[in-house]
């Protein structure tokens, strides 16, 4: 079975190994988008095996590394000794925390110019943890990591799926887990982000844990931030 699957225009998806997280089992899933001139962006890198090496290399180099937030990096060593001219991009936080990596840049607001005709990027300020929310143009298809969360209500037994359920982070009211909301102090520079991101053509929105969505994006996106956006989010 092929590792990588086709989910829009020029953007391929892996799944990896679920990864314990507060006891909590959380699958791990990477994008690959080939950009304008031929190079990979790969977002949130899982475990490289030998066969998932051969299809990324048979979509053509790879070209940047990117880390959407700091809870994201577990992979990032070894894609780069296995790709060591790639760039390696840091989420906010995340040089402090890897000094062990040498990253050529920080994310920040506005992509660089490795991406930039391609993939559009805003970062979400406010709480403990800043996320990188990135816009792939060519499929409509808006990226995000932790930040938007979507099991299957089944996805978790027992307690798990209660606590899974009462955190906000179930189909149909997906969202971010309650939690993360708690500790966002600073919410207006939080809708600010959403707002922007809202004003992107979203058609599709990949979630780094949970349930893909290939139609209606902007609706889900809406619906799932009415904890934060409130009266907005019914525009």
């Amino acid at each position: 079975m092929p590792c990588l699957r086709e989910f829009a225009t020029a953007f391929y998806v892996a799944g990896g190994p679920c990864v314990d997280f507060h006891g909590f089992a959380y699958p791990t899933r990477m994008a690959a988008i080939v950009l304008s001139d031929g190079g990979l962006f790969i977002w949130s890198p899982i475990a490289l095996s030998p066969a998932l090496k051969a299809e990324i290399d048979a979509l053509g180099p790879v070209s940047c590394l990117v880390s959407p937030n700091r809870l994201h990096y577990l992979f990032l060593a070894e894609w780069k000794r296995a790709y060591p001219q790639a760039r390696l991009y840091a989420s906010p936080g995340l040089r402090k925390k890897r000094k062990d990596l040498r990253f050529d840049d920080e994310l920040g607001d506005a992509p660089p110019a490795e991406w930039a005709a391609d993939i559009d990027q805003i970062l979400v300020h406010g709480s403990f943890l800043t996320e990188a929310v990135f816009f792939h143009r060519a499929s409509g298809t808006v990226i995000f990591t932790d930040l938007l969360q979507n099991f299957a209500p089944d996805w978790f037994k027992g307690w798990r799926g209660v606590i899974a359920r009462l955190d906000g982070i179930t189909a149909p009211c997906p969202g971010a887990p309650r939690e993360w909301r708690a500790s966002f102090f600073n919410r207006r520079a939080a809708r600010a982000a959403l707002r922007a991101i809202l004003a992107w053509p979203i058609e599709r929105v990949f979630i780094a844990h949970g349930e893909l969505v290939t139609e209606n994006g902007a609706t889900f996106v809406r619906r799932s931030f009415s904890w934060l956006l409130g009266k907005v989010a019914s525009l």
